[in-house]
């Protein structure tokens, strides 16, 4: 365990700064650099890491004495096969250890609303992506997720998927195991490993629906099948009926759908997603809009306040719009945080890192697990 703890901690600290050198490894993780040394040797054998020259590497200087030993998460071999299941489309990608600082999706289908046809789109997609013969799959997936028992419970976007054995679908395609993960807590992993604004933050997705996560002192909250469903929050004077059963939750006025919904209903002519942000781009923002991001801040702060946090992480399709409305958001919630009265809040816009909260789930739950067992088995043999 001490062993799978010292190995998480080297791998992450990759993910995050790139490359390193074995010194700084070690210092940055508080291990002897003999124990750093040896961790390091075991993951360049087991193909996890590679070397790297120091004129390759940002850290690269003209210092005298022996050139430093640098190394990185390997690029090359495609470790993991990440899934997003979205309520729009499902994309796929084959990715090495290297966490991306933004998503890529090489192919992508439209998400039906059956079990059967999802799984016959998928068949088609593997064909498309070539063969997988890494470590295993990681499943992104909406709604009410219980990931022990890897069952999604209840989901107001995607009713089909409720009950379903997603894994064994996708484990019937590659034969590999197969890791699902709620999609706000990947989103949440993937902040932390690439760009984390702190220790203690809040994250939340604008999209479909609105969803959240938590980190508290640099772990990723509990993973409570019910946690993190701010958007499922009502709001007063929402008379709009949710996917949920409920009415006035408040992602029915801030997710996509819900944009374009109130476009619709205050605009006349087109109303999809790029003839919104043509007609937000010239003018101050509607009243419309200003009191929906209103109504979204005041619920984004009362999560902030049970957390005690003073960071928050705004990902989705807010940053799809002009600046204007971003800002409004972020200052809304600034405003309403109770950390504001005591001490500063900062609140910011950020890119979709899903792949790369996909990949640190992977290290802990697939690589770093299978590495265990085959010591267990040399250990016993």
């Amino acid at each position: 365990m001490m062993r799978q703890m010292n190995q998480r901690a080297l791998l992450q600290l990759l993910q995050r700064h790139a490359v390193l050198s074995r010194a700084q490894l070690a210092k940055s993780s508080g291990m002897s650099q003999p124990t750093a040394g040896k961790i390091v040797d075991d993951m360049l054998a087991a193909g996890w890491i590679t070397t790297v020259s120091e004129d390759q590497s940002d850290s690269a200087t003209n210092r005298p004495g022996r050139p430093a030993h640098m190394v990185a998460l390997d690029h090359n071999a495609r470790h993991f096969l990440t899934i997003q299941l979205g309520v729009v489309h499902t994309r796929l990608e084959m990715v090495s250890l290297a966490a991306p600082r933004s998503d890529h999706w090489s192919v992508r289908f439209l998400t039906p609303d059956s079990q059967a046809v999802w799984a016959s789109r998928l068949r088609i997609a593997a064909r498309s992506l070539g063969r997988f013969t890494g470590q295993g799959v990681l499943l992104s997936v909406p709604g009410v997720v219980d990931e022990s028992s890897s069952r999604i419970l209840f989901s107001p976007n995607a009713h089909w998927t409720e009950g379903v054995d997603l894994p064994a679908i996708v484990s019937a395609i590659w034969h590999k195991p197969v890791a699902m993960i709620h999609e706000i807590r990947a989103l949440t992993l993937g902040q932390l490993a690439v760009d984390p604004p702190s220790d203690n933050f809040l994250l939340i997705d604008i999209g479909a629906g609105m969803g959240s996560a938590a980190v508290i002192d640099g772990r990723l909250n509990a993973p409570l099948p019910l946690s993190g469903e701010l958007g499922h929050t009502m709001v007063s004077g929402n008379s709009r009926r949710c996917g949920c059963g409920a009415t006035g939750c408040v992602e029915t006025l801030v997710s996509r759908r819900g944009l374009l919904r109130s476009f619709s209903k205050h605009t006349s002519g087109p109303t999809d997603w790029k003839s919104l942000k043509q007609y937000l781009q010239p003018s101050p923002l509607p009243q419309w809009l200003t009191e929906t991001l209103d109504a979204a801040a005041i619920v984004i702060a009362g999560g902030m306040n049970v957390l005690g946090a003073s960071d928050c992480v705004i990902t989705g399709s807010i940053s799809e719009l002009p600046s204007t409305v971003g800002e409004h958001l972020c200052k809304a919630i600034e405003h309403r945080a109770l950390a504001a009265r005591f001490g500063e809040v900062s609140v910011i816009l950020s890119p979709r890192r899903r792949q790369a909260g996909l990949i640190a789930a992977g290290i802990d739950r697939l690589l770093l697990n299978s590495s265990s067992r085959q010591n267990n088995r040399l250990n016993t043999n």
